[in-house]
């Protein structure tokens, strides 16, 4: 079904706007095991507006959401604890509590904004028709309803409450980091988020399944420092470098709200930048905004380029000199295994190795690689050594750090504690004595651990004797509802992927952005946003998910521009480190422009033909190519392949 880009949102808005009419939402999936039946302050003059009402029981202590909120019980018809033994909640209603304050359940919230996201409206936004809108919500409410899976598989959830089977509603969405690429990608992903939620398709057989270490408490645990004072020379940083705000006061800004880093995260600018915002950096240096820096240190091929989407006027920052006619970024440190664009303007080269040449892992604390039935991390041994001055960047790294006295990097003499990085991936723990480090696989003195264990001085051996893998095949009964599932919770905690058996709903209503909308409005008792992006902030940290024309779309003229242009990545250059490889180019001796053979008769070119490709930001020449898949006010091309003359 072609799509227009960047409306994705609308059609996944309109769906579920769809299913729920029709009735077709799992509601005992809502009910259990999501925040959808629980109240929300629904008074405009509350200082607590918007947030869920609780009980008075003081909430105990973790990073984890406590299960204190309140449902309105059928029955009775009174709030009452949530899962509260024998109560069944209304999704629906309007309701006052004793003291007065008007209450409504989440998914109430959700009607009242999905109401007018009918069909017909998507249909005007994204291109597709609406009676094509209203089969596939039936499609999808009707196979999640009527052709349900179940396995003989017994387990127990994390109220204690025994099942039989493992049920599942069979209906599966595959999305990469395309949809949220836009600019209203956050709500869009959100959106999607919702409809699997109302189908019961969360870590069941059929459906969306998670991965390890995968659920973790919503928000994660992790949270970034909270202003300068955490951060102090010769000291440990006072907080991680990537984390995820759960409220205002845990953002990274000075005391008049102002960014701390370089790239604004975490800042009121991006608050949830969780994997900060490399794309910013060049831009912000060559500004001097938040501040001036000296050197800027680059690894990997042309991540100016394919970040910010803007290569004219990078390669200007770069360039661009002060009114004393010193650069605005003195000195460029650029770490690459090609000789690439970037590495042109670097002061310094430190010259990478290839993948072949390297130790590497994937590593379950970061960038996991885990299977549906348990974890999985892996190791690359090097095939190949190094040639001339290349080392490899992890190597270079732990030099850094040991020569500078880095805290994690020496022991408390001041001594290097690793002698180079496949000695570091053996020997870090999280902590002294936790038992977890890099790698998962074959722990303990002799290897007779996995997930956690002392340092095994023969790890990289026993990793390279069983084809690089180490692969954890949990229990059955661990395999699905891994929110709630009592067995797998307790499971996980033990092996500290998570800190907590606490179960994990799923967020239906975002209590968390509706925080940051107080701070906008003047009611949280914290941190507040400067006055500049106080609009911003109200209207885009919604607890609901709502559309809106991509950012780029509102200052276009769409008259003069009437196209979208997007692009992917080919498999055989997946990053942009591939395409120096002039083997490899060979593979993709075209960039061809891929276009609707409609579009194709509208401004008359054939197939195989040349065009002018104009946009507010330049003009390129492409040789098309005509596709029946291409949406027909759409055209793309590959990611990475056309290289400026000499590269």
């Amino acid at each position: 079904v072609p799509i227009r880009p960047g409306t994705d949102g609308a059609l996944l808005l309109a769906i579920t706007h769809e299913i729920i009419r029709k009735g077709l939402y799992d509601r005992d999936f809502l009910v259990r095991y999501t925040n959808a039946p629980q109240l929300v302050n629904a008074d405009p003059a509350s200082p607590e507006e918007g947030l869920f009402v609780r009980t008075d029981d003081p909430a105990p202590e973790g990073c984890f959401d406590p299960q204190n909120q309140l449902w309105w019980d059928r029955h009775t018809d009174r709030p009452v604890r949530t899962h509260t033994e024998g109560a069944d909640p209304y999704l629906l209603g309007s309701f006052r509590l004793d003291d007065g304050t008007p209450v409504k359940p989440a998914f109430q919230l959700l009607v009242d904004r999905l109401k007018d996201y009918t069909p017909e409206w998507a249909a005007r936004i994204t291109g597709i028709p609406a009676e094509t809108i209203r089969r596939l919500a039936h499609e999808m409410g009707v196979t999640a309803r009527d052709y349900r899976v179940e396995l003989p598989i017994p387990w127990t959830d994390a109220w204690g409450k025994e099942h039989e089977s493992v049920t599942g509603n069979p209906v599966a969405f595959h999305a990469m980091r395309g949809l949220a690429a836009h600019s209203n990608g956050f709500h869009t992903i959100r959106a999607l988020s919702i409809l699997m939620t109302v189908l019961g398709t969360i870590d069941r057989p059929g459906g969306f399944r998670h991965k390890a270490p995968f659920p973790r408490p919503i928000p994660p645990c992790a949270k970034p420092p909270k202003g300068p004072g955490d951060v102090r020379p010769g000291e440990p940083l006072d907080g991680m470098p990537l984390g995820w705000p759960a409220d205002p006061d845990d953002l990274f800004v000075d005391e008049r709200g102002e960014p701390v880093r370089i790239d604004k995260g975490f800042s009121w600018e991006y608050p949830l930048s969780v994997h900060g915002l490399m794309h910013n950096v060049i831009t912000n240096a060559w500004r001097g905004d938040p501040y001036r820096i000296d050197t800027l240190m680059i690894f990997m091929a042309n991540m100016a380029w394919n970040s910010t989407m803007n290569t004219v006027e990078v390669r200007r920052m770069l360039n661009d000199k002060d009114e004393n006619g010193e650069y605005k970024i003195p000195f460029l440190v650029v770490c690459d295994a090609f000789q690439s664009e970037m590495v042109a303007f670097a002061d310094l080269v430190l010259p990478d190795t290839t993948y072949l040449e390297r130790h590497d892992v994937m590593s379950l604390l970061d960038r996991p690689i885990s299977e549906f039935d348990g974890p999985v991390d892996s190791v690359r041994i090097p095939v190949v050594p190094p040639l001339g001055e290349c080392k490899p960047f992890q190597e270079v790294l732990i030099e850094l750090g040991s020569r500078l006295g880095l805290p994690a990097f020496v022991n408390p003499d001041g001594s290097r504690k690793y002698r180079d990085y496949p000695d570091f991936i053996v020997n870090y723990e999280t902590e002294p004595g936790s038992g977890i480090g890099f790698l998962a696989g074959w722990r303990g003195k002799g290897g007779e651990k996995h997930l956690r264990g002392e340092p095994n001085p023969r790890q990289w051996e026993m990793y390279e004797k069983n084809g690089c893998v180490f692969h954890y095949e949990l229990p059955r009964s661990y395999q699905y509802f891994r929110n709630w599932n009592q067995g797998y919770l307790e499971w996980a905690q033990r092996h500290r992927l998570t800190r907590y058996a606490e179960p994990i709903m799923i967020q239906i209503y975002s209590e968390v952005l509706q925080k940051f909308r107080l701070a906008a409005k003047g009611k949280w008792p914290g941190k507040r946003p400067p006055e500049r992006l106080r609009k911003r902030i109200e209207t885009y940290f919604d607890p609901l998910p709502f559309y809106y024309e991509p950012l780029e779309a509102q200052v276009t003229d769409t008259q003069r521009y009437p196209l979208s242009a997007v692009t992917q990545r080919p498999m055989a250059m997946y990053h942009s480190w591939d395409s120096q490889n002039a083997w490899l180019r060979q593979i993709h001796t075209y960039n061809h422009l891929y276009m609707s053979p409609r579009l194709g008769e509208r401004i008359g070119v054939e197939d195989g033909g040349w065009v002018w490709v104009e946009s507010p930001w330049g003009r390129v020449r492409c040789r098309c190519r005509f596709s029946e898949a291409v949406e027909p006010c759409t055209v793309w091309t590959w990611n990475a392949i056309g290289k400026q003359p000499g590269a």
